[in-house]
This record gives C-alpha cells, structure tokens and sequence, in this order.
C-alpha cells in the first residue's frame, strides 16, 4: 500500500515542475488573438499575479492530481485484509501496472522504477480523460462572427492538461532528469560513455580501430537520438490530445442541430486514444530506460561468455 500512496502524492510533484514551463508559454503567447478555427494552441491565462500566469490547463493539473491525492487516501483510510470498493479498485490498479512492467523491465529494475511509470500512466490517463468530461474545453468566452454567432472558444475556462505542449515537455523532461539519474547508477560514468561511445563485439588489430572509430560516430548520433527523446515524446502526447479535441469540436459544429450526436462516436474513440497515449507514454520511458540499464549486464555477461569459451582460466584448463 506503500506504493499506492507514493503513485498518488507523487501526482502533485507534477504540478511544481510545471509551473515555470507554463507561465513561460503564456507570456510568449502574445497578446493578441488570431482568427482561427478549434481551440486555440497556447493555454489562455486566467489568472495574473505579477509576472506569474495560472492557465486554464495548470487549473485542471491540479484538479486531477488533488482528485487522484483523496481518491488515493480516501481509499486506504480504512485498509482490510481482504480489499473491496475502492481500495480493491486501487490495488488491482497498482498490482496490474506493477506485474505488467515487471514483465517488461524486470523485477530488479521495477522496484526502483515503479513509482515513477504508474505515476505517469494514471496522471496521463487521468489528464486525457478529465479533458473530455463536459465543459472542458467548451466553457468559456469567445468572439462571436458578424452574424451575432459564436462558433468557437478562444478562451475555455478549463482546457485538457495535455492539449497544453508544456505540460508534456514538462513530464518528458522530468523523465530525461530521472533516466539520466538511473543510467549512471546503474552504469557508472564510464559504463554511461562506453554504453554510448564504446564498440560492440570481439575484434582484434586494424578492425578493432576501424570499430573505435564507427562507434563514435554512431555515438555522436545516439547522443543526438538521447537528446530528442524528450521532444517526440512530449510532441506524440500534445499532438494527439490537441487534435482529438478539435476534432470534436469540429463535428459538434458541423450541423447546429444534431452536432451533439455527430460527435459522440469521436468521443468515444477519444476515450480510447486517451488511454492508449498513457500506455504508450509509459512504454516508451519504461523500455528507454531498461536498454541503459541493462547493458552494464549484458556487457558483462557477453565478457563472461567470451572468457568461457574463447578463453578459459587456468582451473577450468585443468
């Protein structure tokens, strides 16, 4: 139940990362409002303290992570030996995730790991699907057409938390912080640079240097491969919610009579894109972090593998 608690407080820790990422986006944003169709890409502000801005995307952060804290703690207040409500739900929750990525990363690995990957998967989820409940994203003001006509919101009083590019960037970049942390302590900082830089395989003389020298360059792109991953991931989040939530805008407006119902399949596949864009986030980080920390043992095993058989020790020789 330890790990319950720690999924669900460290929900919260999110939103302090989030709130330089936020207000630098807000006040690059400008201060004027292009014609456009859907919702607009950069989260309006609804709330100025000086130099610092609260958007309609960091409200709903903290909405969900304060939902996710009481639900959590609402749910282990009274713990029982034999689960049942919502302490079951959140221990098949929490157990799930836990045997799936052990599955995947290992036991070793997902004893240090866990915390942060169930964290992402139901803070995501949570995110993407509290972006589709009604009102979000559909309250707020707007400026009407010459007609008289409102036909899109260009400030929505709340606004789905990963529709907003820097709650993703925010969340790939705290995962960047947190591999970086683990690769060198499972590798230490030379294993980190030969897991980089170092050749693979058993060569010997002229094709050895030859060897040396592909690997740096393969390197030097690996290292470029690193320093992308926290973009394409927090680019594939932002990207797909902002576009279903247009998308469903775009069908609620398309007749002014039955646009309720033209949408209503879209939402339930939004709902089901909400889900798989948690899982997928989760995988990516999960899998990116197994293959650093597993080389320093793999390495090891494929020297043991060679000293074995291409190189016996002397007790073994007798």
């Amino acid at each position: 139940m330890r790990a319950l608690r720690t999924v669900a407080l460290s929900c919260c820790l999110f939103g302090l990362p989030l709130l330089a990422q936020v207000a630098q986006a807000a006040q690059a944003a400008g201060d004027g409002h292009a014609e456009h169709h859907g919702l607009p890409a950069a989260a309006p502000r609804v709330l100025e303290i000086g130099p610092f801005a609260v958007t309609n995307s960091m409200v709903l952060t903290w909405v969900v992570a304060i939902v996710l804290i009481l639900g959590a703690q609402l749910a282990t207040r009274n713990l029982r030996a034999i689960p049942e409500g919502a302490q079951n739900f959140w221990e098949w929750l929490v157990e799930s995730l836990h045997d799936f990525l052990e599955g995947i990363i290992g036991a070793d690995l997902v004893k240090k790991t866990f915390w942060f990957f169930a964290t992402l998967f139901i803070f995501i989820l949570a995110c993407n699907w509290f972006g589709l409940v009604p009102g979000v994203g559909s309250i707020g003001w707007g400026h009407p057409d010459a007609a008289g006509r409102l036909g899109h919101l260009s400030d929505p009083l709340f606004r789905g938390a990963n529709a907003d590019l820097n709650m993703t960037l925010a969340m790939s970049m705290i995962f960047f912080v947190c591999w970086t942390i683990w690769a060198l302590q499972a590798n230490g900082p030379g294993g980190f640079f030969l897991h980089i830089f170092g050749p693979k395989g058993d060569t010997a003389g002229a094709l050895k240097l030859l060897m040396i020298g592909v690997f740096l360059l393969v390197g030097v792109l690996e290292v470029v491969s690193i320093l992308f991953r926290p973009v394409s991931l927090s680019f594939r989040l932002f990207g797909n919610v902002f576009a279903g939530e247009n998308m469903l805008e775009t069908m609620a407006l398309l007749s002014p009579t039955f646009g309720w119902l033209l949408a209503i399949p879209f939402y339930f596949m939004e709902l089901l894109v909400g889900l798989v864009q948690a899982l997928v986030f989760m995988l990516l980080t999960s899998v990116f972090t197994l293959l650093i920390c597993q080389h320093d043992e793999e390495h090891g095993h494929g020297h043991g593998h060679a000293h074995a058989h291409g190189h016996p020790t002397g007790p073994a020789k007798h």
